[in-house]
């Protein structure tokens, strides 16, 4: 236990805290040791010692600000309601080993259900320095909600994402750090709830590591980061598979309730308004799956309009305000995700600085890798040993909007029968000044490449 115990960083006064059987409550259960610490103002520990998995009726909560450490041995907290497995109430850092978060499973658009998340911790609005999340060996599945959600944001569950993403938050940073963690089966009970969900506002960072970690089975994106106003996000992921995402909104049931036309473009003296076109759709198993987009003249008369079904990705980043997005990512694993396989976006001021080694995307129903970057900043990425196949939409596509550059280079890669294997092997768009470069190095790009305004090099 010493071993343990040092892992953990301090204890708190009274040492740390044994879980001596699996009941919902009572002495010796979790949730009175969580309700013990919570009164404490120094870090606590708690050792499930018991074999047995721990099952509860409703939801446990820390609602101490001192950080928490709890070490098991391979055992589930088993929920049978539809709410949070675990919350941490103030924002408090939170460190867990070898130990399992469930909740009642079998969630589907058809069988919705209202909240419950794996984990969850909710920053503090006057939260300052690092909140730290560090997990172990431990397994999420059968939450409704996000599997894991950390939220630094004053609107909670409607903060939004970071391209455009409302709400204000703390000046706290986010530092989430992954080991062999499993994310699956959450969020299919709900619209945009995600596997591993960080919400950021106000001035700090997201800080990402996963390593040998699976997110998998989620009903929108397997991981998603939202950093909104000032701050960046440095993600790192290294041998994890992002695969099988995204399908809460399932075209297969909800196809028949897309309309005749779901798209169309018109020349202003057509005269075409909005009640001339299909109307946002209503009755569905869940509207909230339908994106309803329409653009209009100066005279107030139809552009264009599209409707379509809202899926979502395996890997998605949304980065606005000042501060940049840079990835990395390892041996990874983006497979038939029902939107893009890794869907990065960088807005305002700063830069996108993305890598991909040792990599594949393969039968993800849009683009296996999608990077965009627009306002003040410019967009640098590598592909190096990337395979990138049997994508519906492009192998890898690129867009830098405004004066910022584009320069991407790909090496020892490959693209194969992407959309309709014409020119959707590499497609790069350079908008709005600035220069764009695209080098390509020993690598078959079988379907072809399309660039605009990019400047391409084949040695």
């Amino acid at each position: 236990m010493t071993a343990l115990v040092a892992l953990a960083g301090p204890a708190s006064a009274a040492g740390p805290i044994l879980v001596t059987n699996g009941e919902d409550s009572g002495e010796g259960s979790l949730r009175a040791a969580l309700e013990q610490l919570s009164k404490d103002d120094a870090p606590g520990q708690i050792f499930l010692v018991t074999k047995d998995d721990i099952k509860i009726e409703s939801g446990l909560t820390y609602g101490g600000k001192a950080p928490l450490a709890i070490f098991g041995q391979g055992q589930t907290v088993k929920s049978s309601a539809d709410e949070t497995v675990l919350t941490l109430s103030e924002g408090a850092d939170l460190t867990v080993s070898d130990l399992n978060f469930s909740g009642p499973d079998n969630f589907d658009i058809k069988h919705r259900g209202k909240d419950g998340k794996g984990i969850f911790i909710d920053v503090r609005d006057d939260q300052t320095g690092t909140v730290s999340l560090k997990l172990d060996k431990v397994k999420v599945s059968g939450v409704s909600y996000h599997g894991i959600h950390v939220s630094d944001c004053n609107l909670a569950d409607d903060c939004g994402s970071g391209r455009g993403g409302a709400g204000g938050g703390s000046p706290a940073s986010i530092d989430i750090h992954l080991t062999e963690v499993t994310i699956e089966d959450a969020g299919n009970g709900r619209f945009d709830a995600d596997g591993l969900r960080v919400d950021e506002r106000g001035p700090g960072d997201i800080r990402f590591y996963a390593q040998g970690s699976t997110f998998t089975d989620v009903g929108a994106d397997g991981v998603e980061l939202d950093e909104g106003q000032e701050g960046s996000v440095v993600a790192t992921a290294v041998d994890s598979k992002f695969d099988e995402n995204g399908a809460y909104c399932d075209p297969k049931i909800l196809d028949a309730f897309m309309p005749e036309e779901d798209e169309g473009e018109f020349e202003d003296e057509e005269k075409v308004t909005e009640a001339d076109i299909p109307a946002a759709v209503k009755g569905s198993p869940d509207d909230a799956c339908f994106e309803r987009e329409v653009e209009l003249y100066d005279s107030g008369n139809v552009k264009e309009f599209e409707i379509g079904i809202d899926t979502d990705d395996g890997f998605d980043i949304d980065e606005a305000g000042p501060g940049d997005l840079m990835a990395l990512i390892i041996g990874a694993s983006v497979r038939k995700n029902l939107d893009e396989g890794i869907d990065f976006g960088e807005e305002n001021e700063g830069d996108a600085k993305v890598a991909i080694w040792r990599t594949t995307t393969k039968d993800n129903h849009d683009d296996g890798i999608k990077i965009v970057e627009s306002e003040d900043g410019s967009l640098q990425s590598l592909l190096e040993d990337v395979t990138s196949k049997d994508n519906g939409g492009n192998g890898a596509a690129y867009k830098e909007y405004d004066a910022g550059n584009l320069d991407v280079m790909v090496s020892d890669s490959k693209t194969a029968d992407n959309d309709d294997g014409d020119q959707t092997g590499l497609k790069l768009t350079k908008y709005d000044g600035g220069e764009g470069t695209l080098t390509v190095r020993d690598s078959e790009i079988e379907d072809g490449i399309k660039a605009k305004n990019v400047k391409v090099v084949e040695d």
